[in-house]
């Protein structure tokens, strides 16, 4: 078991005072059987009415409600969270899953949908075409499990893992044209592959607990990674930046088919004159020591 301490502040400054529109923030941790938050706090400046909701997807949001107007906006995040996914491999595979590729039965159609639509025809020959030379069908691992690990680890190996302050994500196809891009950019082209070869994916926005000499994330932001659904395994997070799968060093935030609709903060100011803003966002992770006792207390 793991315990992870975040704290997460995003402060945009403005050169003079705005108006602001309602915001969606994504930022309270996905609670599973595996990871159980332990307390977390929201706190918002200037005052704003705080709501929480579910979204379409089933993701916790928040709803904030502003009646200040205000030259700085600052949003922090803090919680701890307990993780005792030690085995991303803790699964038994439906035996028609087992080997790849495979079709997921009829019941899960209706469910799996939106997870299931492939790129646009153009996006989907590019692809294809990349997975043929950089992946040929020779050397692809006919199980599943194998399958998806070799997948993920070639674009770990293939790819230049880049930080990017520009806002919005790359198209797939400009990623491998560039040979690489930021976590965001990986998490989307792997989702965009996964379905192209006809299996349910989607994005994932998170946090991970990494040591301070790794070079595939961006110290002080969150981060972004895929999951697939597996018949008999559910839903199983890969990520293509480290080339792992998911295991306790990750935090989950919110899922969904489409990345864009996930950002963690989402909303506009308003304003009768030009304005400028310069934008800071800090995240720690901490991994915390437990007392020896502590599996004693779940």
């Amino acid at each position: 078991m793991t315990r992870l301490r975040v704290s997460h502040l995003t402060r945009y400054q403005y050169d003079h005072e705005v108006g602001f529109s309602p915001h969606i923030l994504y930022l309270r941790p996905r609670e599973t059987a595996q990871l159980r938050i332990i307390r977390h706090h929201l706190s918002v400046q200037p005052d704003a009415r705080i709501s929480h909701v579910r979204d379409p997807h089933d993701n916790n949001f928040s709803w904030a409600h502003f009646w200040e107007r205000s030259d700085c906006l600052n949003i922090r995040s803090e919680f701890e969270v307990e993780n005792t996914l030690t085995n991303p491999f803790d699964f038994i595979l439906k035996s028609y899953a087992i080997g790849f590729p495979f079709t997921y039965e009829p019941v899960f159609d209706f469910a799996l949908g939106p997870y299931l639509a492939p790129p646009f025809d153009d996006t989907q020959a590019r692809l294809r075409a990349w997975l043929d030379e950089a992946f040929p069908a020779s050397r692809r691992p006919t199980e599943t499990v194998p399958f998806l690990t070799a997948l993920n680890s070639l674009l770990f190996q293939t790819l230049r893992y880049t930080r990017r302050e520009e806002r919005g994500i790359q198209p797939s196809t400009l990623t491998l044209d560039l040979g690489g891009g930021a976590c965001r950019d990986y998490a989307v082209l792997f989702v965009e592959l996964l379905r192209t070869l006809g299996l349910a994916a989607r994005f994932v926005s998170g946090y991970m607990s990494a040591p301070p000499e790794d070079d595939h994330r961006t110290v002080g932001a969150m981060h972004a990674w895929a999951e697939v659904y597996l018949p008999g395994g559910g839903w199983r997070g890969l990520d293509p930046t480290h080339g792992i799968w998911c295991d306790e060093n990750f935090i989950p935030v919110a899922h969904a088919a489409q990345a864009e609709s996930v950002n963690p903060i989402q909303g506009s100011i308003f304003s009768n004159t030009p304005v400028t803003s310069k934008l800071r966002s800090d995240v720690v992770v901490e991994r915390l020591v437990l007392p020896a006792d502590a599996s004693l207390s779940l």
